[in-house]
């Protein structure tokens, strides 16, 4: 800092050249500490990543921090960045559940879904991270030329890899990016904790079965690559009651009301599609409507002793890590009430 002081003429100069000392001597002081202060502030700033190198399904990128302008389209991951409060520019949102904040935030710029993409919206939000993915995967390369400047992510789950740390993965890498590492590990130690749990509760001498319900119909999932549940056998080790060949269809592979009597499981895992985009249709069927006022089910093991558990409703446009933990959790104390 800086002082001028103002001194009647005297004739003693050393008195003077005193007063000058001790002014030099302050200045010095106060300019010292200021450096000084200044240093810190820098060191401080000097300590924060301004960007990171994140891997995923395409390689190594390099994302500025923080991000200012994101993208999702990715479902898996709405429901995560929505509880850790990233504010989004653009995404998805026609595809989005009712169960996330984002679904009735009209500032985002809604870029559709991936039947009618509105994909030259994403030019306005000038996003430098578009988080990419599942329904709209197809629409990578358009992004790239739309959004030339930035980061287009994708954290799919690869079809190589369990299920369960695909979810993990996707997880960490975006805890990293949002600052939310903390949150990022207490969410992959949700999952582990409840897989836990129904691994240790379920019998493999009881067979299970996965169905998905769509329409008032009911569609087959096939352990393995079956839509949503195939995974879970893999991951739980559990014995299936009818072992087919099936497909990825969002509404399960065609199986008869005899087949399922016939292979008579002991419990019935299922997704209702319906209960996420057409609940309020008014022709809308509940899947334990459909499944447990079946006559041709009457008898068979699963509806006899109420062995059904259910995926939460909002499951077709979630699929995200907590979606899974919930369901897990669930079937655990399923298995546990049971036993």
């Amino acid at each position: 800092m800086t002082r001028t002081t103002r001194h009647p003429r005297v004739s003693i100069v050393t008195a003077a050249l005193a007063a000058s000392c001790l002014l030099l001597s302050a200045c010095g002081s106060d300019t010292t500490g200021a450096a000084d202060d200044a240093a810190g502030d820098a060191g401080t700033t000097a300590g924060e990543a301004t960007s990171i190198e994140v891997e995923d399904n395409n390689g190594t990128h390099t994302i500025a921090l923080p991000p200012t302008s994101v993208v999702a389209t990715d479902n898996r991951t709405f429901e995560t960045l929505d509880a850790w409060g990233v504010e989004l520019t653009a995404g998805a949102v026609t595809l989005m559940p009712s169960t996330v904040s984002y679904k009735q935030d009209s500032s985002i710029v809604d870029l559709g879904s991936h039947r009618e993409p509105n994909l030259e919206a994403v030019v306005a939000a000038q996003p430098d991270l578009i988080i990419n993915g599942q329904r709209f995967a197809e629409f990578a390369t358009d992004f790239e030329k739309l959004a030339p400047e930035a980061v287009v992510l994708n954290l799919d789950p690869r079809e190589d890899e369990p299920l369960d740390a695909e979810l993990k993965r996707q997880t960490t890498v975006l805890g990293s990016i949002f600052g939310k590492e903390a949150e990022a590990e207490a969410l992959n130690a949700e999952l582990d904790a409840a897989i836990e749990r129904a691994k240790a509760a379920y019998n493999p001498e009881q067979t299970v079965m996965g169905l998905i319900t769509s329409g008032g119909e009911i569609g087959y999932v096939a352990p393995g690559n079956g839509r949503t549940l195939g995974p879970v056998f893999d991951i739980l080790g559990l014995t299936p009651s009818l072992q087919t060949e099936g497909s990825e269809d969002h509404q399960g592979d065609d199986i008869s009301v005899e087949a399922i009597a016939d292979s008579n499981p002991d419990w019935l895992l299922v997704m209702d599609r319906d209960a996420a985009v057409a609940a309020d249709d008014p022709n809308y069927s509940p899947a334990a409507s459909v499944l447990e006022d079946s006559e041709a089910l009457a008898n068979v093991t699963a509806i006899q002793e109420g062995r059904i558990v259910y995926l939460p409703a909002d499951t077709y446009t979630n699929e995200g890590i907590q979606t899974y933990t919930e369901f897990f959790a669930a079937l655990a104390n399923a298995l546990e009430s049971a036993s």
